[in-house]
């Protein structure tokens, strides 16, 4: 299978993993396991970057503002990377400080049991009731705050490569007319 096949079929996975995760934030433990999914695929994409392949590579996710003219600029590499870059730091930071909150509950036998689809758990109300940590409200905020913003930046992306690059938004959305 084609390297560019390989990247799209593990875009769909990775888009519809955060999109699953953002859409089922009330659903607490749903939530928690698709944010670890998230977590196994950015890791998952990190060690793949190291195979050498150069459509692999992380340099994809560094904007070159090299050979930028006002002519062409609205088609010019830099602007998907920034929106990439964008994406990319986003995703990741509300990942890891959803894994932070988390606190490792969703690996334990009873979190099964205290399930709720309200997004709350026994411990969850128990800390309520004790007072809640200043440092779990502020990855809370932080946790949403960039959630929010991967969102935003996934609407631009979309509609950029909409707007500028058809073709390619075809390609990666399985759309493509040609069947090579």
């Amino acid at each position: 299978m084609a390297v560019m096949h390989r990247i799209r079929i593990f875009h769909a996975f990775l888009a519809l993993t955060v999109l699953a995760a953002y859409f089922s934030a009330e659903m607490g433990l749903i939530h928690a396991w698709l944010g670890y999914g998230v977590a196994a695929l950015i890791t998952f994409r990190l060690i793949w970057a190291l195979s050498g392949v150069p459509q692999l590579g992380l340099e994809r996710f560094y904007p070159s503002f090299k050979d930028m003219h006002l002519k062409g600029i609205a088609t010019h590499p830099a602007i998907s990377r920034v929106l990439l870059a964008g994406i990319a730091i986003s995703v990741i930071g509300a990942t890891g400080t959803g894994i932070m909150m988390d606190n490792g509950r969703a690996f334990q036998p009873t979190s099964l049991s205290s399930f709720s689809f309200s997004g709350e758990d026994e411990s969850e109300e128990h800390e309520r009731e004790g007072g809640e940590d200043e440092s779990g409200e502020a990855y809370e905020e932080a946790h949403e705050l960039l959630a929010n913003l991967a969102i935003a930046f996934v609407v631009m992306h979309v509609l950029y490569l909409l707007a500028f690059k058809r073709p390619l938004a075809r390609f990666m959305l399985f759309a493509n007319k040609s069947a090579k």
